[in-house]
């Protein structure tokens, strides 16, 4: 190639890298590219939400628990285990049978008591007994003090023809064996007051053992549970979180084996977060789904929200039981089903929104890109949200359009919209000045 040739081939490069350089330092600086995506600030109705899921429950039912037999004092069965049980969800009649408890506790309960009783009989026989021979002995004694008695009142008399002193020792003699008489007698009488008491105390104790064994014959058919109403069967929980089965342990503490819910009133227990429980209130309206059927929907109210949270197993984030009362009836709906809760926590009407990723947020203020003034970043106040899009109180007019991306070049670009920024911060100036003037209270004054 000749030397001019080259000089060309050079001066032609040079011209495509300036114009390189010139045409993609334009797209740099440029705070829009091929890839923008806009949108329009809107008018309407706004609705927010809170979503959870929950597992419906009957408002009302009627407890099947531990026989009361279990908890007599005389019987003493504070735990007692299930040893056969019907299918739940089985729907029963008054009376019918639902589980069987346990026989074996009851029989050894029984023999218990016979061993006791037969001891407890021996016993009485044995007090009885020794009540005959202790006042045959004490019969004897009084009989004996008798005759003494006798003896010496015919030796006092006879003694009239002695000398004084004969006389003085005979009287003497007869006194003393008065006196023996009056103490035997005594002695007779208190002896067969305190044989009456052991006797009875003996028999007693014998009658309470026969009590307590026709309290464990009673319990017999007790432990062969019953339906007290008619309706669905659903086992209850034991005191390990546990559903009732055939093994499972129920105690007087912790007495109930099942219930039979009423199905016409229903509720959706479901959990609420900490972030967003001061969001959901008492009145507030809810869409129920259900798992089994997501063609149906039902209209719900939050009828009760806890004041103190709990810790969710596994996990260290605290949730707070809000009840959810599901209006109206539908027979397909039975206790334990899935719920879908959707929680109206704000309605507003005629209010300004968009979309979510069109906002963006630092430390201290929420701002937008305006398209018709791509340099400038619009502060905004913003309202409530919800899982798509943010309320905007001031900053946008409707029908503006705005970006949903930030420019290349947004760190370059200035705040409009200061007044508003000021605004919030005035606004906050005065809320936490009425905190901070909030007069101390002492002992309710």
């Amino acid at each position: 190639m000749s030397k001019k040739g080259k000089l060309s081939v050079f001066i032609i490069a040079l011209l495509i890298l300036i114009i390189g350089i010139v045409y993609f330092g334009f797209i740099k600086t440029t705070p829009y590219s091929p890839s923008t995506i806009t949108t329009n600030v809107v008018r309407g109705n706004f609705e927010s939400f809170v979503y959870s899921t929950g597992q419906l429950e009957a408002q009302n039912s009627v407890s099947i628990s531990v026989p009361s037999e279990l908890s007599a004092q005389s019987v003493n069965i504070y735990e007692i285990k299930v040893t056969k049980i019907i299918e739940e969800g089985t729907v029963v009649d008054s009376g019918q049978y639902v589980a069987s408890l346990d026989h074996s506790a009851v029989e050894e309960k029984m023999n218990e008591a016979l061993t006791e009783l037969t001891e407890q009989l021996e016993r009485y026989e044995d007090a009885k007994l020794d009540t005959n021979i202790n006042l045959s002995n004490l019969r004897d004694d009084l009989v004996s003090a008798k005759i003494d008695l006798e003896e010496k009142d015919l030796i006092l008399k006879q003694s009239i023809y002695e000398s004084p002193a004969a006389i003085r020792q005979a009287e003497l003699n007869f006194q003393k064996a008065k006196r023996n008489l009056d103490q035997n007698e005594r002695n007779y009488d208190l002896k067969k007051q305190q044989n009456v008491i052991q006797v009875n105390r003996a028999y007693n104790v014998v009658s309470r053992v026969r009590s307590r064994i026709n309290e464990i014959e009673e319990l017999f058919d007790a432990i062969d549970v019953k339906a007290p109403a008619p309706g669905m069967l659903i086992y209850s929980y034991d005191r390990m979180g546990n559903k009732i089965k055939v093994g499972s342990t129920v105690t007087r503490w912790s007495p109930k084996i099942a219930e039979l819910p009423d199905l016409t009133s229903m509720v959706s227990k479901t959990f609420i977060n900490e972030v967003d429980i001061n969001k959901v209130k008492v009145g507030q309206k809810v869409k129920v789904g259900v798992d089994a059927f997501p063609e149906k929907e039902f209209d719900g109210e939050i009828t009760q929200v806890a004041n103190i949270g709990q810790v969710i197993p596994s996990g260290d984030s605290k949730v707070f039981e809000v009840s959810i009362r599901v209006n109206g009836y539908d027979k397909d709906l039975r206790p334990a089903m899935t719920t879908v809760n959707v929680i109206t926590i704000n309605l507003l009407d005629n209010v300004l929104y968009v979309p979510a990723e069109a906002v963006f947020k630092n430390d201290s203020l929420s701002y937008v890109y305006l398209k018709n003034n791509p340099n400038k970043r619009q502060i905004v106040e913003s309202g409530a949200e919800n899982e798509n899009f943010i309320e905007i109180k001031q900053g946008l007019e409707e029908g503006e359009t705005i970006l949903m991306n930030e420019p290349s070049s947004e760190s370059e670009m200035n705040y409009v919209g200061v007044d508003i920024y000021e605004y919030l911060l005035k606004q906050d100036s005065i809320v936490n000045d009425k905190k901070e003037s909030k007069p101390l209270t002492f002992n309710g004054q």
